[in-house]
């Protein structure tokens, strides 16, 4: 479980009684999808005829753009989600990862889900030995792509929840 039991109002829309603005909404399910996106040949590479995890970070892009309203894009994750039960490792975190960027049209909160979900992948395709690094690595990676105007509230969030996130947070 990566939510918290009380919802942080700055991941809530302003429309729902939070703070979070739309723009600031998209920003983190941009983020999403791009971490998501960054350990997807994970799960292709063991899985190459399943579509639905690169469906559900295409779909998470879409909402952005309003191609697509967030039930569909939320549909999009739970498939996605879908094609990770039966897998173990790498691949399974993988498509969590692309599960969890779909859903942030529905609770900006999975935004983490899905960056966690991404460093417990790549952590899962080195040998344990090499698993803290590579999972350092990621973390750093995701951390350089934050968009500046959620910059502080995802860092925030992620010393907030990172033991619900498998303390993958930790540098």
């Amino acid at each position: 479980m990566i939510l918290p039991p009380v919802a942080d109002p700055r991941l809530v829309t302003i429309r729902r009684g939070g703070t979070l603005t739309d723009e600031h909404h998209h920003l983190l399910a941009l983020w999403a999808a791009a971490c998501a996106e960054h350990v997807l040949s994970l799960f292709e590479s063991a899985q190459p005829d399943d579509p639905r995890p690169r469906a559900a970070i295409e779909h998470a892009r879409a909402w952005v753009r309003g191609e697509v309203g967030m039930m569909t894009a939320r549909a999009a994750g739970g498939h996605a989600m879908g094609a990770a039960r039966p897998l173990s490792g790498a691949p399974r975190f993988a498509a969590y990862a692309a599960g969890q960027a779909a859903c942030v049209a529905h609770v900006a909160a999975h935004d983490l889900g899905a960056a966690a979900y991404a460093i417990k992948a790549v952590r899962a395709a080195v040998p344990s030995g090499d698993a803290d690094e590579a999972g350092r690595r990621e973390c750093r990676w995701q951390r350089d792509r934050l968009p500046e105007p959620v910059r502080d509230l995802v860092l925030d969030d992620q010393r907030q929840r990172n033991d619900l996130c498998w303390s993958v947070f930790e540098t």
